[in-house]
């Protein structure tokens, strides 16, 4: 019996679970979405929101703190018949990541579930993204209120203040065609 034992095995040892969680946050690091099971998806993010929460500090302890969890592999793009270095995942993720985060208290990834299964074990395929910058924060609602505090009455009264006084000030237009009849009076026969 498994009681009070935490996390998915994934059918692997104790070190490949390791090695496999490290590469899957390397590679959502480097590209910002990866398909794969949703199992894998759920044990691989808390990993990655510790690293990002980790980048949002900055400093010099928490970066070699990120390459201890993470390890520093190269971001390598191939450009035709060569292969150019772009940098590193942990350079990408304190320089890119870390500062798009700052705003945000948390929950920088989601997990978007696919109708595909995956072939051969039917696997339930989602991907794993990292949230944009323009994301908005999830539970932060607008706060309304039947009551109008006076802070709101009294900014509404201004605004309508100055709305009249733009009205007062605007040059009168003389209209060449015929006068609109507004209901209240009578209209006029010449």
């Amino acid at each position: 019996m498994r009681h009070r034992v935490a996390g998915r095995r994934l059918g692997r040892t104790r070190e490949h679970r390791l090695a496999m969680r490290r590469n899957m946050v390397a590679s959502l690091f480097e590209h910002e979405t990866i398909s794969t099971t949703q199992q894998k998806a759920k044990e691989v993010k808390p990993f990655a929101e510790k690293l990002i929460t980790l980048a949002r500090k900055g400093t010099l302890a928490a970066r070699r703190q990120a390459i201890s969890m993470l390890g520093n592999r190269d971001i390598i793009d191939n450009e035709g018949p060569e292969t150019v270095r772009k940098g590193t995942v942990v350079g990408k993720l304190f320089s890119e990541l870390g500062p798009r985060y700052l705003d945000r208290p948390g929950g920088y990834t989601r997990i978007i579930r696919l109708s595909l299964r995956r072939l051969g074990d039917n696997g339930e395929l989602v991907l794993l993204q990292l949230l944009g910058a323009d994301e908005p924060v999830k539970g932060q609602k607008k706060k309304r209120s039947r009551k109008k505090t006076a802070k709101a009455v009294k900014v509404e009264e201004t605004v309508q203040a100055q709305e009249t006084a733009e009205v007062a000030e605007a040059p009168e237009v003389k209209e060449t065609a015929e006068p609109k009849n507004s209901g209240d009076e009578p209209a006029k026969e010449q």
